[in-house]
């Protein structure tokens, strides 16, 4: 759904004291401004409150404890003029429910996340945020309505109102470069599933020579990963002179903007260098309204995404910018969510793409579903012991020290949206992974308040999405066609546990298969999240060549694999 952006210079915040006393809940009112240009809305209204002093509470959520408070509840049909009283039990994060929100003095903000309504071809009705070219972020998307932070006492027995009377704006999409060129298609196949119009688009890096030699057939590499706004890591001109060093706290480096505009630059000359092979490059879009990106396989609660980038994306591209056009010259990589599809991808298409570079992919293994076995724990968010009980982590450092909780984490995505709705990454990989509901909305991989396992749908999981337990059940169908195919790449102090699920990867291909898979896997020591093979070079390194780093062992692929008659000459100008 897209809306004109609108602002007013009015924001309305009123606080007075009711009631007999300091005892009795505060009350908090969301009202839609009479002038927004907007008829009836449909979403998940979210009210934020912020101790800090600058910034906006819509970037202050997360699930560590520097989060600053979020509550929310559904709306339907809300209209310009029209208020909401948030009920005390709305659940919230860090603190359980709304009735318990502490007197004090914030910086208020709501903002309501919109849904549109989906009529699927399976005969449900669902309602979800469409992506409108942001991504999925909810903070940040296209037609959603907010207001500008006021700061309020709030007072036990008193009274908030907030007015929301501001649009987000559309995105201006990307403009083409002599490198890099924007598509965008319609899907049939989704189009069909969703009941509406569904796109796919990719950001596609051209070789050097591509115009002067409209002889040459190129193969295609493609990069999976969470949305690009653009083509990530390519820049043509050297940093800017003018670039103030920013201190990345995750890696401890300073300036690490001027080397990543650095990296990027040095990827351009390493690109148009007279030596380096000769490929096409995509970064592919495939937002859903559930995440940022669909997992690039087919889902009962997304659709055909495997099927429509497999067979209509890719094929499209290659016919545009004269790709090969045949499975051997295709190959697959990735880190985290990218580095899961990857291997997802070569696994459910194995003879539409020649290799996959998974790097610290999401788990492939449900038995180390981060830290929880999904098949014989009871609860995904505690030890439990008789006597006693301990919450299971979520992320740590390369140290060990943890940051926030599976309970935690679930929190804050319950507040954000209920039935998989919060587009965060437990609710995208129950969206992926379950099947439907009978309202059409995923099931539960576990009771979303107590963490309690529903067994029937992780047996679902396993069955379909569990990549080692796929591998083991059919690889005497697929052995043959995976051989030299599968190269894995995981630090052992993964921040999310990741390499856990490696390992049992790594078991059975190293020690069970027959035939041998003839692939790689390796662990970088101490190395943390999106770690993808560089044993030479930093983390902070290492994740911005990714564009570059799997080239030679592709060359090499290709040398060894490519059949008889194949192409090995027009794309090397020869």
């Amino acid at each position: 759904m897209r809306y004109l952006f609108f602002m007013l210079i009015f924001v309305q915040s009123l606080v007075s004291c009711q009631g007999t006393g300091d005892t009795e809940t505060t009350r908090f009112v969301v009202k839609l401004d009479e002038e927004l240009a907007v008829s009836s809305l449909d979403g998940r209204l979210l009210l934020m409150f912020s101790t800090e002093e600058d910034g906006e509470p819509r970037f202050q959520i997360s699930s560590g404890t520097d989060t600053q408070l979020i509550f929310g509840m559904n709306v339907e049909g809300l209209k310009p003029g029209e208020s909401l009283v948030f009920d005390p039990e709305s659940p919230g994060h860090p603190i359980a429910k709304l009735s318990e929100m502490p007197a004090g003095t914030y910086n208020v903000q709501a903002l309501l996340h919109v849904y549109e309504t989906f009529n699927l071809s399976t005969g449900q009705t669902v309602k979800l945020p469409m992506d409108n070219g942001e991504g999925q972020q909810w903070n940040t998307s296209p037609g959603n309505v907010y207001n500008t932070p006021v700061k309020v006492e709030v007072k036990k027995g008193g009274l908030v109102t907030i007015v929301i009377d501001q649009m987000i704006p559309e995105i201006t999409p990307p403009e083409d470069t002599e490198w890099i060129k924007h598509i965008k298609i319609r899907s049939e196949r989704l189009s069909e599933f969703w009941g509406r119009d569904m796109y796919l688009g990719a950001h596609v890096l051209l070789p050097k020579g591509f115009e002067e030699h409209p002889e040459a057939n190129y193969p295609l590499m493609i990069f999976h990963g969470h949305f690009p706004k653009d083509f990530g890591g390519f820049r043509t001109t050297p940093p800017d002179p003018e670039l103030k060093p920013e201190y990345s706290e995750r890696f401890g480096v300073n300036g690490y903007n001027i080397t990543e505009q650095q990296e990027a630059y040095d990827f351009y000359q390493r690109w148009i260098d007279e030596e380096f092979p000769r490929f096409i490059i995509i970064q592919i879009q495939h937002p859903t309204p559930y995440y940022d990106d669909s997992y690039a396989v087919n889902s009962a609660n997304q659709g055909p995404y495997g099927d429509a980038i497999t067979y209509e994306l890719i094929p499209y591209i290659e016919k545009q910018f004269r790709g090969i056009g045949e499975g051997w010259s295709r190959f697959l990589y990735g880190g985290s969510t990218g580095g899961w599809e990857a291997l997802a991808v070569q696994v459910m298409y194995p003879e539409e793409y020649n290799g996959c570079f998974a790097a610290c992919p999401d788990p492939i293994d449900f038995r180390a579903y981060c830290l929880t076995n999904i098949y014989e724990d009871e609860n995904a968010y505690y030890y439990t012991g008789q006597h006693d009980s301990l919450e299971v982590p979520a992320r740590r450092d390369y140290l060990g020290h943890i940051s926030t909780t599976v309970k935690r984490e679930n929190q804050l995505e319950l507040v954000l949206g209920d039935k998989s709705r919060s587009g965060q990454q437990w609710d995208i990989w129950e969206a992926t992974y379950s099947p439907q509901g009978d309202d059409g909305y995923p099931q539960r991989i576990w009771d979303k308040r107590s963490g309690v396992i529903n067994k029937d749908v992780a047996q679902y999981w396993k069955e379909n999405y569990d990549l080692r337990y796929i591998l083991e059940r059919d690889w005497g169908r697929l052995g043959d066609k995976l051989k030299g195919k599968i190269h894995i790449y995981c630090g052992d102090m993964d921040n999310y546990y990741l390499n856990n699920a490696v390992y049992l990867m790594e078991d059975f291909l190293e020690s069970t298969t027959d035939p041998y898979y003839e692939g790689e896997v390796d662990y970088g020591d101490r190395a943390e999240h999106c770690w993808n093979g560089d044993q030479e070079n930093p983390n902070h390194i290492s994740r911005l060549r990714y564009n570059s780093m799997y080239v030679p062992k592709i060359m090499e692929r290709i040398e060894k694999s490519a059949p008889e008659g194949a192409d090995l000459s027009s794309w090397r100008y020869q």
